[in-house]
C-alpha cells in the first residue's frame, strides 16, 4: 500500500528503516507493527505547552508539583482559544496537572470537553522540584551543565516509555484526524531529542505536531498558539 504523504515536514522513526541525519530521519520506534491501525490512517497531534503558572513565573522546576496558572498564563491560554479554531481539531487531552488542565480548559473550542490524560504529565525531577536555577547552582554545582541529575529525576528514556504509549492510544483514537494534547515542556523536548532533533526554547503555548502513520511515528513542524514575538506573553522556559 503506498504511504500518504506527510504533509508537515516531518522526520520519520519507524520500525525497519536505518537512521539518516535529515529529514526523513528513520530508527526504530517499536519492535512490532502498530495494532488495529490502517497503514493509510494519519493521526495528527499537536502537543503543547500548557500556560505560564506561578512556579514558572518564580522560575521554579516544577516536575510533578501541582502549581495553578499565573494571571498571565490565563491570558495566554484565552488568546490561543483563537488559534485552536483555526486548527480543525477534533478531539482536545490534557495532563492531570492543573496548570494544563487548566490551559486546556481556557483554550477548548466551544464544542469539546478536555479529556486528563495523566501519562503525558511532565517529567518528575527529584530533588530539584521546586527550586529554582540559582539554587540549583548552590545545593549542586556544576549539576545544571552536565548529564547528571539528582535521585528521582526521570530520564529521557523513562519518560518515552510513559509516554510513548499513551501517545500511540490517542492516535489509534483519533483515526485520520488532529487532536491537541496539552502537555508539559520536559514531554515535548524529550519527544523532540528522540529524533536526534535539537529542542529550541520552548515558549508557554508552543509546541511540536507529531503524525502517526501506520507503525510510523513522524516528528512534524513546529506550532504556538500565541504571537511569539510579544513579549508579554512569553514566560521562561521550563526544565
Amino acid at each position: 500500500m503506498t504511504r500518504p504523504p506527510c504533509t508537515q515536514g516531518c522526520r520519520r522513526r519507524t520500525t525497519s528503516a536505518p537512521p539518516r541525519t535529515r529529514c526523513p530521519s528513520r530508527r526504530s520506534l517499536r519492535s512490532v507493527p502498530r495494532r488495529h491501525r490502517s497503514v493509510g490512517a494519519v493521526a495528527r497531534l499537536l502537543l503543547v505547552r500548557h500556560g505560564q503558572s506561578t512556579w514558572n513565573a518564580e522560575h521554579r522546576w516544577q516536575g510533578h508539583s501541582d502549581p495553578p496558572l499565573s494571571d498571565l498564563g490565563e491570558r495566554q491560554a484565552r488568546l490561543a482559544a483563537t488559534a485552536v479554531v483555526a486548527l480543525d481539531i477534533h478531539a482536545l487531552f490534557s495532563s492531570d496537572l492543573q496548570r494544563a488542565r487548566q490551559t486546556a480548559a481556557l483554550l477548548a473550542p466551544p464544542d469539546l470537553d478536555a479529556e486528563v490524560v495523566p501519562a503525558v504529565k511532565e517529567r518528575t525531577v527529584g530533588e530539584w522540584e521546586g527550586l529554582t536555577r540559582t539554587e540549583i547552582e548552590e545545593r549542586y554545582p556544576g549539576m545544571l551543565g552536565s548529564p547528571v541529575r539528582p535521585p528521582g529525576f526521570e530520564s529521557d528514556e523513562a519518560l518515552i516509555t510513559r509516554v510513548r504509549p499513551a501517545l500511540e492510544s490517542l492516535a489509534e483514537r483519533v483515526g485520520d484526524r488532529a487532536a491537541l494534547v496539552v502537555t508539559h515542556g520536559g514531554v515535548i523536548r524529550s519527544l523532540e531529542r528522540l529524533f536526534e532533533s535539537t529542542p529550541d526554547v520552548l515558549p508557554n503555548l508552543g509546541g511540536r505536531w507529531f503524525v502517526v502513520i501506520g507503525d510510523t511515528l513522524e516528528l512534524g513542524e513546529p506550532e504556538v498558539l500565541i504571537d511569539p514575538h510579544d513579549v508579554a506573553l512569553t514566560a521562561p522556559r521550563e526544565e
